[in-house]
């Protein structure tokens, strides 16, 4: 029961699954989840005090700065990821190591205004990159060396659109369970 509770702290919204068919619309309809992820991020986060900021969301996770932290460094990479696929055959990306990346200094610490800033800067450069992608466009690839797996963007736009609301969801259950 317990290993239940804790999967569901982790994965509030389940694990990202790809659709066996990725449609035009669906493709909009994460490009949509992508562009509103900044706002309804600063919306959950910047009502709170430092010690509810420094709070994890479950045992042993992450605190909500480092989840904000977290989703600008994550969607600054995927950013230049969809760059590499767009402008390289099939390049292979560069993994980071996000966990440490988290424990750095400025994860722990820094104002979160600073990766709100960045991710709706971000977010703003991606959206209008992902809005004018061509089907072809979507169909190229990158390949992730662990497990040398194949993505095409359209894919990663889901994936993204997914990354972004599983971490919304893990604000808002603890904002919920606190009745912050």
């Amino acid at each position: 029961m317990e290993d239940l509770v804790l999967e569901q702290l982790k994965y509030p919204i389940g694990h990202f699954v790809k659709p066996a068919t990725i449609n035009p619309l669906l493709v909009m309809d994460w490009i949509a989840h992508i562009e509103a992820l900044p706002v309804n991020l600063g919306d959950l986060v910047i009502p709170l005090s430092k010690a509810q900021l420094d709070t994890p969301y479950r045992p042993g996770g992450w605190t909500v700065r480092q989840v904000v932290h977290h989703l600008a460094d994550s969607h600054h990479h995927s950013y230049i990821r969809f760059k590499w696929a767009l402008t390289e055959d099939r390049p292979v990306i560069k993994p980071y190591l996000e966990k440490e990346w988290a424990l750095l200094f400025d994860a722990v610490s820094a104002p979160i205004d600073l990766s709100l800033k960045h991710l709706e800067a971000v977010h703003a450069k991606l959206v209008y990159l992902l809005k004018g992608l061509t089907e072809e466009d979507l169909m190229k690839t990158f390949i992730h060396p662990v497990g040398n797996s194949e993505t095409t963007l359209k894919e990663n736009i889901g994936r993204y659109a997914w990354h972004g609301n599983h971490h919304l969801a893990h604000i808002q259950s603890l904002l919920d369970r606190n009745t912050w």
